[in-house]
C-alpha cells in the first residue's frame, strides 16, 4: 500500500481523482495528509470529506523557502509518505523537499512538455495556434516543469478553442492520466535513467490518447 502526500493550492480536482481511484480499488495507495498554502483551498473541503489530515502551512509564516520547504518536507516525512504529488500546487517546490524526494515528487501539467512550461500553458498553446495539446506527468526536479516525464495524454486543439475550452478537454485526461502514473509508481515499473523514465512492461502506454483504467 503505497502512502501519498498531496500538496494543493486549489480547488483539488486532481486530489479529488486520485481519491476516487483509491477509494474504487484502482489505486492501492492511501492518502495520509493534504498540505496546502491556502487555508480556503477547496481542497480542504475534499480531504475533511474523506477523512484525510489537511495541513495549511503558509510560506509568509517562515523565515524563508527553505525553512518553508524544510517544514513541509518534515511533515510528509513524519506521517510516512512515499510518493508526493503535486496537484494544483502553485508554488514551485524548493530545493529541501526536493533532495527528501528525489524522483519521488509527481506533478502534472497541462501542456505537452516541454511545450508551454509554467503558468497558463493552455493559454500558450491557444495563443500559439497548436493542433495537439494535451497533459503531461513528470517528477519534479529544480527546474521550472523541467522533469523527466513519466506519461503524457494528447487532446484535439480547434481553432475557436479559448484557454476555457482548451483547458476543460485537457482536464479529463489529467483526472485519468495521473492515477495511472501513480500506479504505475506504485507497481514498481518507473525508473529513470537521465531524462527518460522507463517504463517496466507496456511501454505503448507511455504517450497515450485514453490512459487505461
Amino acid at each position: 500500500m503505497l502512502t501519498l502526500g498531496v500538496l494543493a493550492s486549489g480547488r483539488g480536482s486532481n486530489f479529488q481523482s486520485i481519491i476516487d481511484s483509491i477509494e474504487s480499488g484502482y489505486l492501492k495507495a492511501t492518502v495520509s495528509v493534504l498540505i496546502t498554502d491556502k487555508s480556503d483551498a477547496y481542497a480542504v473541503e475534499r480531504a475533511k470529506k474523506h477523512n484525510i489530515e489537511a495541513l495549511v502551512l503558509k510560506p509568509k509564516d517562515f523565515a524563508d523557502r527553505n525553512a518553508y520547504y524544510s517544514q513541509v518536507a518534515g511533515a510528509l516525512k513524519k506521517r510516512g509518505v512515499e510518493l508526493v504529488i503535486l496537484a494544483g500546487f502553485m508554488r514551485v517546490a524548493g530545493k529541501p523537499l526536493i533532495d527528501e524526494y528525489r524522483n519521488k515528487i509527481m506533478n502534472i501539467h497541462p501542456a505537452l512538455l516541454p511545450s508551454f512550461p509554467g503558468l497558463h500553458g493552455q493559454k500558450q498553446a491557444v495563443d500559439y495556434g497548436v493542433k495537439i495539446s494535451g497533459c503531461t506527468v513528470h517528477f519534479v526536479d529544480e527546474g521550472m516543469d523541467t522533469g523527466p516525464i513519466i506519461v503524457q495524454a494528447a487532446v484535439p486543439a480547434y481553432h475557436d478553442d479559448t484557454e476555457e475550452t482548451l483547458s476543460e478537454r485537457i482536464l479529463l485526461q489529467e483526472h485519468k492520466v495521473f492515477p495511472y502514473a501513480i500506479r504505475l509508481y506504485s507497481e514498481g515499473r518507473l525508473s529513470v535513467e537521465g531524462r527518460k523514465v522507463i517504463v517496466r512492461g507496456d511501454m505503448k502506454n507511455s504517450c497515450i490518447i485514453n490512459p487505461p483504467l
